[in-house]
């Protein structure tokens, strides 16, 4: 009995001990709160000013000297081309070409038959040798009445007619000579040659094929292709902005227009391995297109360039004094096309500008109004944050900026 109410005893007390034990932690803890114990969620603890800000990277706008440079889309003329015709009537005998291959000015095209052409000359030669014999005897005839008219052995009158015999004689001479020449020219014409130096077409006739003098037919076609002619079309909308950029002073002129480098874009999206010159604008204006022609002459040693092909040129219009540019990634626009960008102010705020551009140049956009020198662009980070916002500006590394820029560029069309 006593060892039962024993055991009880002891339960009772280590309860007692227990709860005694919880109390004074609670105790404790409701009366001196300690660090571990946060009022509020972390992080938030120091108050508003305590938030992190968003990091973003900016570009930093500098004025620069840029080369102003307009696109332009064209073909390739030949300097020089030449549609061969036959200038006498006849039967081709031979084809003396390659078929595009380079020729020569002077190399002989095509043989024609030239057995009439030869009569007609052999007959000319025998017209000049008897006119020449008829003038000699004139000329002895005459000298002879001459000579004895003036002892009274003949008449004055008989003189006077030898020597308009004379006379005439040499006009007949005078006219087989030319009948000679004729047939000499139109013999060697039934030798058709190249007039200038180029690569030659493919031939309309063969050999056994008759042909007419300046048929409207073209036998073939040569053409010089080195250098080649390349005509391009620019909006006077483009030119008359082109010079209220020059009178405002925005923009200034080359010293020597015509000696401007032209480069040149295949149409494989390629450079062309040669710098064109300008040769000169047109002063008329198309009515159709409102457009002028603008020549240039590029070399074309290797025949790269073909008469017809489509390229764009890349002309240089003058230079832009303290532009200030802007890559494409820092500039929005809205649905109507107006431009802004976001612009991190000197005590880490976000500022919404409107700005004005004039063209793209490769990856950047040139900005007129909405910046100044100095200022700061978000590049990248734009969309997490907004306008009022503070933020950690950091630069934007250089490799940042270009790949941003060529998606940019890929996505939107390219404006000037």
């Amino acid at each position: 009995m006593s060892s039962r109410f024993n055991r009880t005893g002891l339960a009772c007390a280590l309860a007692i001990g227990l709860l005694g034990a919880v109390a004074g932690c609670s105790g404790s803890s409701s009366t001196s709160p300690g660090p571990s114990s946060p009022s509020g969620p972390p992080g938030l603890a120091a108050g508003p000013q305590g938030a992190s800000a968003t990091q973003v990277s900016v570009v930093t706008v500098q004025p620069e000297n840029q080369p102003v440079t307009t696109e332009l889309s064209g073909r390739t003329r030949s300097r020089l081309s030449a549609e061969i015709r036959p200038q006498v009537g006849g039967i081709v005998q031979q084809r003396l070409f390659e078929e595009g291959a380079l020729v020569k000015a002077g190399q002989v095209l095509y043989q024609l038959d030239p057995a009439s052409y030869k009569a007609a000359y052999a007959s000319a030669q025998a017209t000049v040798a008897k006119s020449e014999a008829t003038v000699n005897a004139a000329k002895v005839t005459a000298r002879r009445n001459a000579e004895l008219a003036k002892i009274e052995a003949v008449s004055k009158q008989t003189s006077e007619d030898s020597q308009a015999t004379l006379q005439q004689a040499e006009a007949e001479l005078g006219v087989a000579r030319a009948a000679l020449d004729t047939a000499r020219i139109n013999l060697g014409f039934t030798r058709i040659t190249a007039p200038i130096a180029g690569r030659i077409e493919a031939s309309t006739v063969t050999p056994g094929a008759l042909v007419t003098a300046s048929q409207t037919t073209a036998l073939t076609t040569v053409q010089q292709l080195d250098p080649i002619y390349v005509d391009v079309t620019q909006s006077t909308t483009e030119l008359l902005r082109l010079q209220r950029e020059l009178a405002a002073g925005t923009l200034k002129g080359s010293s020597d227009k015509s000696e401007a480098s032209v480069k040149l874009l295949l149409e494989d999206g390629s450079t062309y391995g040669h710098a064109g010159r300008l040769q000169f604008s047109s002063v008329t204006v198309n009515e159709g297109t409102g457009a002028v022609t603008l020549r240039i002459l590029v070399p074309n040693p290797d025949r790269t360039l073909l008469p017809g092909m489509y390229v764009r040129a890349v002309l240089e219009e003058g230079v832009a004094e303290g532009a200030l540019l802007i890559p494409q990634q820092g500039v929005t626009r809205t649905a109507s096309g107006d431009a802004s960008a976001l612009v991190v102010t000197a005590d880490g705020k976000v500022e919404k500008r409107a700005l004005k551009v004039s063209r793209a140049v490769g990856n950047r956009w040139q900005v007129t109004e909405g910046l100044k020198a100095g200022e700061r662009v978000i590049v990248e980070g734009s969309l997490k944050v907004k306008a009022g916002d503070s933020v950690k500006a950091v630069a934007a590394s250089d490799a940042t900026v270009a790949s941003a820029g060529a998606a940019a560029a890929a996505a939107a069309p390219t404006a000037r």
